[in-house]
């Protein structure tokens, strides 16, 4: 099931705090960074928090600036993005600012905490998860029942700890700011875990007042049919790759990436590309690696189209290269139609030959674009 863009936004100490362990917040934030923050808000659909958070801060995480919210109004979007909170037990004070201001608030908990707020008249949706909180389940449910494209989580540390862990953060807004905190006992970012391996991708660094925002972007692929957030941004620069093919009426036009386990690119390709007017995108891709890289065998192809598993120009379909090439995980947008051959399983090739192959539709409309002349 498809996922909102999940961003994590955080404020932290030089020393990697989110607070101090005095009765009042330690604010970190410069002025111009809070507004900043405001405008964050006003872009995303939903602003999610964990229980933690409710009980230490009392947020009321609105968008303050009125001509903002009227943007919003005028868009035919609600004045304030849903409000969601995260918690197994369901036991949250009534009376906190969080339900009493702003839009739509949403409460995901699990069965036995879903008994408990709802006895506490939480002014909210409750949406019970099982016997335990799920953070699939959550995305999903904020993406199919809500709407939510864009999601804005602020907290806390294990919120981010948790979503970063499982793969699930498309993107991390970090603002640093110059003080040190040196307590022990204070709040930190992020906790240990088992975290994906691989360095991310720096995409924006900003000086604002005295504070420094850094954003960052995931990079390593997900493992066996499991989609992980770096999943997405490859499989777009797929879908992206896949509109500088040169038009044909007889062939897709198809983007392609290949992609190590530590997030690296190996290669990338598109039908056509160069000289060779049969070329498919994974066999232009791959023809750039080495066939004795040791990270083909953990790699990831993510390819606009299904991987072709009949065709006519070459003796051996894309399926099948990627298969010999040792590689065991396809990601794609799009199974192949029926315009040019009929019956076409490239997934079912793959399958057979031991590879995971993870459909990701949310792309789908993006790589039929750069086809929309073919017939069917």
């Amino acid at each position: 099931m498809p996922h909102p863009h999940v961003l994590l936004s955080a404020a932290v100490s030089l020393d990697g705090c989110l607070d101090d362990t005095g009765p009042e917040r330690l604010l970190l934030s410069s002025p111009a960074d809070f507004d900043r923050v405001d405008a964050v808000r006003a872009s995303a659909d939903a602003i999610l928090v964990g229980a933690g958070t409710i009980r230490a801060d009392n947020p009321r995480l609105l968008v303050r600036s009125a001509e903002r919210r009227a943007a919003r109004i005028a868009a035919g979007r609600p004045e304030f993005p849903l409000k969601a909170v995260v918690s197994g037990t369901g036991d949250l004070d009534p009376a906190a600012a969080f339900w009493h201001t702003g839009g739509q608030k949403v409460l995901f908990t699990t069965d036995q905490g879903a008994g408990r707020a709802r006895a506490r008249a939480l002014a909210a949706d409750i949406v019970p998860l099982g016997p335990a909180l799920d953070w699939d389940r959550t995305l999903e449910c904020l993406y199919g029942r809500y709407g939510v494209r864009r999601l804005m989580v602020e907290g806390g540390g294990s919120v981010h700890t948790q979503l970063l862990r499982d793969g699930l953060a498309d993107e991390l807004q970090l603002v640093v700011a110059p003080v040190l905190v040196g307590d022990p006992a204070a709040p930190r970012l992020f906790g240990p875990g088992a975290y994906q391996r691989g360095r991310l991708r720096l995409v924006e660094t900003r000086r604002i007042e005295d504070v420094v925002l850094t954003r960052y972007e995931p990079t390593a692929p997900g493992t066996g049919d499991r989609a992980a957030a770096a999943d997405r941004h490859w499989l777009a620069l797929a879908c992206e790759l896949a509109e500088r093919c040169p038009p044909s009426a007889t062939a897709f036009s198809v983007g392609a990436v290949v992609v190590a386990a530590d997030g690296t690119e190996l290669a990338r390709g598109h039908s056509r590309e160069g000289t060779d007017p049969v070329a498919h995108a994974e066999e232009a891709a791959l023809a750039k690696i080495d066939p004795t890289d040791p990270r083909l065998a953990g790699a990831t192809v993510y390819s606009s189209l299904e991987p072709c598993a009949r065709r006519a120009s070459r003796p051996a379909p894309c399926a099948r290269l990627i298969l010999d090439a040792g590689v065991r995980r396809v990601v794609t947008a799009w199974r192949e139609p029926d315009t040019f051959v009929p019956g076409a399983d490239g997934s079912g090739v793959l399958t057979a030959g031991g590879a995971a192959v993870v459909v990701l539709p949310e792309y789908e409309e993006r790589a039929k674009a750069p086809n929309r002349h073919l017939p069917g």
